[in-house]
């Protein structure tokens, strides 16, 4: 009796933690359209500084139900900073990619996060990976050059800004493992300043005012990001994050549906064949992880882009 109660207990955290897993990613891939938008009229500091405030929105009670002083009382502040630049670097460049570049090739560049990850494990770590993670790593690599394309002819800004971007994310990631006894609140709280003094610094010369509209949507932008930032966090906490791992990949289906419905983007061979070999990769090392490991560990899982 007790094990079916078990089991039951075990389907329904199932049955929530799935569709949050979705829903998340759903918001996350809205968050990305709605700032190719707005970015399309206003500079990427002032879209960045907007959504920071807005994103306080969210955090304002989280802010006040941990108490403000916990914010200041963290582990390894060095490790903290430097997590905190990466994020800022991570949502900066991401904004600047898709300034000119379409939402599904910016996200096939930001789906190599798990590749990021399982280098720098062993790299910064010291994790064991072993020679099946380590080829499928460098084919995903081959899946990022292929969407990179890293010719004179082809190669451009705003392919580097995505490049670059996607690298610091997975950087966030492993410094977001290091600092794992750290709450989200206090984590999400500093990244999001962080991000506000870098939009602020970048707005110098730059600020256009905004509509009534315009400034309601920069400040949705961030309520839409930290509301899918809980989800999926709350998701990883009600499934494995093995389970949840594949459904990620959701946000790249969502990236050429909105591009297709809202700016006519359609992503082109190149780019398609590229996003699946990078996919493909992630998701094998995935499963890897899930053998060597037993159960994959949440903070390999993406959290969002940005």
């Amino acid at each position: 009796m007790a094990l079916l109660a078990r089991n039951f207990t075990i389907r329904n955290m199932l049955l929530a933690g799935i569709p949050l897993m979705l829903a998340g990613d759903f918001m996350f891939a809205l968050n990305d359209a709605m700032g190719k938008w707005l970015v399309a009229s206003f500079s990427v500091g002032q879209v960045v500084l907007i959504r920071s405030i807005g994103a306080f929105i969210v955090l304002g009670p989280m802010i006040a139900n941990q108490g403000t002083a916990r914010l200041f009382h963290m582990d390894r502040p060095v490790l903290q900073f430097l997590r905190v630049v990466a994020t800022t670097a991570d949502t900066g460049l991401f904004y600047a990619a898709v300034v000119y570049l379409p939402l599904a090739d910016v996200m096939s560049f930001y789906m190599a996060g798990p590749i990021y990850v399982a280098a720098l494990s062993h790299l910064l770590l010291g994790e064991k990976v072993g020679w099946r993670r380590w080829l499928a790593i460098l084919v995903g690599f081959c899946g990022v050059l292929i969407i990179l394309k890293p010719s004179s002819a082809a190669f451009s800004l705003s392919s580097a800004f995505a490049l670059v971007g996607s690298i610091a994310f997975g950087f966030a990631i492993i410094l977001g493992r290091l600092l794992r006894g750290t709450s989200d609140t206090t984590l999400v709280t500093w990244q999001t300043i962080g991000t506000l003094i870098v939009g602020g610094l970048l707005t110098i010369g730059a600020w256009r005012t905004p509509s009534a509209l315009d400034f309601g949507a920069m400040l949705l932008l961030g309520v839409v990001s930290c509301a899918a930032h809980l989800m999926i966090t709350r998701a990883l906490k009600l499934a494995p994050a093995s389970t949840l791992a594949p459904l990620h990949y959701s946000l790249l289906l969502w990236a050429v549906v909105f591009g297709l419905a809202f700016f006519g983007d359609m992503p082109g061979p190149r780019i398609l064949v590229g996003a699946a070999i990078v996919v493909l990769a992630g998701m094998f090392i995935f499963h890897r992880q899930k053998v060597v490991e037993t159960e994959v560990p949440p903070e390999n899982v993406l959290k969002g882009v940005n």
